[in-house]
């Protein structure tokens, strides 16, 4: 090659996105332990959902190498996220379709036709594939699995790590997987030294229905686990059969718990919601909050007496960064050991430090000023 066209050629190299240079089998096993291998880093991506996760780890110029999602766990589930992340990624609006495992709307077909070189998707949306999931293996198409919902550190820990691996970002993943210990082992040691005589009893419910109408609480995942590694008596477990589902209001009254958390976002077509995130205030958050404490008998509960209710996001159950809602859930039950912790200002410096958009809105609020 004449020396005069190796700057050229150097330049233009340059300018690549690094997945079309670097790209190679790479053979890992995901957080459902099944061997897998992927052509990585990944250029032609399928996401199933972690979307901010995705974001965190591989950077916004990932989404370059992203072909299809499922729509609707983004910009149905959390519209003011996805309306967010649109204005800093615009591909997004355009982005393909592949439905979602959730309402049984997923299409192996569509996936098929994009030519993904990976399909990621959480467990419990990789459990709902059915049928799908020899389509997309006869394909040829490998299937990654991540798991945040189980709320345990070592899956934490490990889906961050497998993100990282796919989109070959394993330094940032790293870095996500160090800093979310850091923190999660943090809260864990200042609980312990809180010594507490009893463990305090508290009922967590879905909140995007309304106060009229009982929404789901959790057990053994997200905000039930989230619960039970804080140290709290979640008035669930024993009392609902599944991992989520209703809990009878009855039930609830004779619990009587000490802390109420009612779990708000930003839901499209939800006007009774208790509204949370980017476009939400910190007035909106208690004005939407304040017709639980209007529900029948719940004069009587010890939270309500208290004021012992408080809204969290419901995103932030099973992120990377739900660190913050264990430390602000924490802060209300050991206010002592968390005095110094502010979890507000952890997730703006989130922002700050590894998503593309900018923090604002309201996200974790206490019904008490």
């Amino acid at each position: 090659m004449p020396a005069f066209y190796r700057p050229i050629l150097l330049a233009t190299l340059c300018l690549l996105p690094a997945t079309s240079l670097l790209a190679k089998p790479v053979k890992f096993t995901d957080v459902s332990g099944r061997e897998v291998t992927v052509d990585a880093p990944a250029k032609r991506v399928v996401l199933g959902f972690h979307f901010e996760e995705f974001t965190a780890i591989a950077g916004a110029k990932a989404w370059q190498n992203v072909v299809g999602i499922s729509k609707t766990g983004w910009a149905g589930w959390r519209a003011g996220n996805w309306a967010r992340y649109v204005e800093v990624i615009p591909q997004l609006k355009d982005m393909p379709d592949v439905g979602f495992t959730d309402d049984n709307s997923f299409s192996a077909e569509k996936v098929i036709a994009l030519k993904p070189d990976v399909l990621i998707l959480p467990e419990w949306g990789y459990k709902a594939l059915g049928p799908a999931a020899q389509q997309l293996s006869a394909a040829g198409i490998p299937i990654v699995v991540v798991d945040y919902n189980a709320q345990t550190l070592e899956r934490h820990l490990a889906s961050t790590r497998v993100l990282g691996k796919v989109m070959g970002a394993d330094q940032r993943a790293e870095e996500l997987a160090s800093l979310y210990q850091k923190k999660y082992q943090d809260v864990m040691v200042r609980i312990a030294r809180a010594k507490a005589t009893a463990k305090p009893k508290v009922y967590v419910e879905l909140g995007r229905d309304g106060a009229d109408t009982i929404g789901n609480t959790y057990r053994d995942t997200m905000w039930g686990q989230m619960l039970d590694n804080l140290g709290a008596d979640n008035i669930a477990n024993g009392r609902i059969s599944a991992n989520w589902g209703p809990l009878n209001p009855e039930a609830v009254l004779a619990a009587n718990p000490d802390h109420v958390i009612i779990a708000g976002s930003s839901w499209q077509n939800r006007p009774k919601a208790v509204k949370l995130g980017y476009a939400s205030d910190d007035a909106t958050a208690r004005a939407t909050l304040l017709p639980y404490t209007k529900r029948a008998g719940w004069d009587t509960l010890k939270a309500v007496q208290q004021q012992h209710l408080y809204t969290l996001d419901h995103g932030l159950a099973r992120t990377l960064v739900d660190y913050t809602a264990m430390q602000f859930i924490a802060k209300q039950l050991y206010p002592a050991q968390f005095a110094d912790v502010n979890p507000v200002a952890e997730l703006r410096q989130f922002h700050e430090r590894y998503l593309p958009v900018k923090y604002s809105g309201s996200w974790m609020v206490t019904l008490k000023p």
